[in-house]
């Protein structure tokens, strides 16, 4: 009811979580039951500046303001109040990246954004001395890189941090992460929950020749876990935030995390055993292990939950883009038919009719990479649809065959964790695109990596949502529970979602898919090198 939200929010009762997205900024403002009851967003877009692909801090800053200066609009207009504080506010943001800081609070490069792969020796060299796999877009690849290069500002860092933990520190003072996001700095021990000691002391040892004057566990942020104490709002935070000059310090924050923590706390996954899926422009899976991996995996990255458990992630750059480019064509043909066009209507028919045909796709292939692809060994994309002249090459094949395309890399890099690894899983919760058509992007990602996958209303609230649950963990764990139990007592209440269980049927035809896949990976290659050759 209105009047109960309006009464929770000028009573101070709610709780603020505010996400930084690639393309878009998002707060949501919760109720103590953590149903969102407001909101907020700004867009935005990365530049590529010197080859780099960044942010500046004043669109970091002018963002955050107009996303909070929305939210402040929304909850105006539905509730004709004013927030003048809160119970806690959560701060999140794109993991990974590179922020680093002089004595005097200065940024001493442009903000690095994930997106970069400038890192590839960097990341290589660190991969082979930690034993232990260390993706480009980590803080410590990006760190290391600009070592190799001898970039004149490494000497004078006095602190290295992530989007999120910028934002968190310029509004509180403290110079602290939330354990996921800080699993993308370096890796994490998940017994003493902090940095591995012994890779810090081995970067400290390969970088000891160049004098500098910081260890790199002086330059880190504390690494806290869910439901710590990581600060509070100040009277400059505040200002910074609000604008208006409404809202009062004082208020708790709770450990900023990374993209890919909150979306583990918005789908319920992270218990050991359980994991998640997004699978939108990019896609990727989330993983709780009960224990470390047998070896590293260079298609595999290790970080951790916001309570510190070990997670495997497989992240793919590709997964809907190529897909809705192909479903853009039946609209365009549409429109030259003289007939209404209705976007949502049209995927639904298609993505349901695929589901007739061959589970196999009857041989067809097809290759999604608008970009590159790490984890087929891709530095470029070349968007590609393959078959023979016996293929069985109908509407109902093609379709399905762009839809599994779009999980394809992602099924490559859970096979390892499921076939060769024996990594046991009781529930995977899907979100993001894919799904919306009920059913359908559900059943090929169960068929792609042979597991029950489940889908929540609820995930579409996404990362802002997630890092608003973390604020209300911090301030509303009354019963000292762990994480996984807050979650499942006080926000999902035992709601597991809708599940689909694959069929064998269609498990087998994706795995002889898969197949046909991988060998025309060199068709793949060629098709980008032949693209550069026409270009050039």
């Amino acid at each position: 009811m209105k009047s109960e939200a309006k009464s929770i929010i000028e009573a101070g009762k709610a709780i603020l979580g505010i996400e930084f997205g690639s393309t878009r900024i998002k707060a949501v403002l919760i109720d103590p039951e953590s149903n969102p009851i407001a909101q907020g967003s700004h867009a935005w877009e990365n530049q590529l500046i010197n080859g780099l692909w960044t942010y500046s801090i004043d669109a970091i800053w002018n963002g955050l303001q107009d996303c909070y200066a929305d939210l402040r609009a929304n909850v105006k207009e539905q509730y004709n109040t004013e927030i003048k504080t809160l119970a806690a506010i959560g701060i999140s943001a794109m993991m990974h990246g590179y922020m680093p800081f002089n004595k005097e609070q200065e940024i001493l490069v442009p903000f690095r954004t994930w997106r970069n792969t400038n890192t590839a020796r960097a990341a290589a060299e660190l991969s082979e001395l930690f034993v232990y796999n260390i993706p480009l877009r980590w803080s410590i690849s990006h760190l290391y890189q600009a070592i190799l290069n001898n970039e004149e500002h490494v000497k004078d860092i006095d602190f290295l941090t992530t989007l999120a933990g910028y934002v968190h520190w310029q509004i509180t003072g403290e110079k602290v992460l939330g354990i996921g996001d800080a699993s993308g700095m370096i890796p994490i021990n998940p017994d003493a929950k902090n940095y591995s000691a012994e890779m810090v002391e081995k970067f400290d040892k390969l970088v000891a020749h160049k004098g500098y004057s910081w260890k790199l566990q002086d330059i880190l942020p504390k690494v806290l876990s869910a439901g710590e104490n990581a600060g509070t709002l100040t009277e400059e935070g505040a200002r910074k935030l609000d604008i208006s000059g409404h809202l009062k310090a004082g208020i708790p924050v709770c450990p900023p995390e990374g993209d890919a923590g909150t979306g583990m706390v918005a789908t319920n996954a992270v218990k050991q055993r359980t994991g998640n899926v997004s699978a939108g422009t990019s896609s990727f899976s989330m993983i709780v292990l009960e224990k470390d991996l047998s070896k590293p995996y260079e298609i595999i990255d290790m970080v951790t939950t916001p309570d510190g458990s070990l997670v495997a992630m497989v992240h793919c750059n590709n997964c809907t883009s190529d897909l809705n480019a192909w479903v853009n064509l039946f609209k365009e043909y549409q429109e030259l038919m003289g007939i209404p066009v209705d976007i949502n209507e049209i995927f639904g028919k298609l993505y349901n009719h695929a589901l007739t045909g061959d589970s196999n796709c009857g041989g067809l292939v097809s290759y999604n990479y608008i970009s590159g692809e790490p984890i087929t060994g891709l530095a470029e994309g070349r968007p590609l649809f393959v078959r023979s002249a016996n293929d069985k090459f109908n509407l109902a094949n093609f379709i399905r065959t762009h839809l599994y395309a779009s999980v394809g890399v992602l099924k490559i890099g859970n096979d390892i964790l499921f076939n060769e690894e024996k990594i046991k899983v009781d529930r995977i919760t899907a979100h993001g695109g894919l799904f919306k058509t009920k059913g359908v992007g559900q059943r090929i990602l169960a068929a792609a990596i042979n597991s029950p996958i489940s889908v929540m209303e609820t995930a579409g609230e996404g990362g802002a949502w997630g890092i608003a649950l973390l604020g209300s963990y911090l301030v509303n764990n009354v019963k000292q529970q762990s994480l996984a139990e807050f979650l499942e007592d006080s926000v999902f209440v035992g709601d597991a979602g809708t599940e689909i269980v694959p069929t064998a049927e269609d498990v087998a035809g994706f795995n002889d898919y898969i197949k046909n896949y991988k060998m025309g990976l060199p068709i793949e290659e060629a098709a980008v090198q032949f693209k550069k050759y026409s270009d050039d």
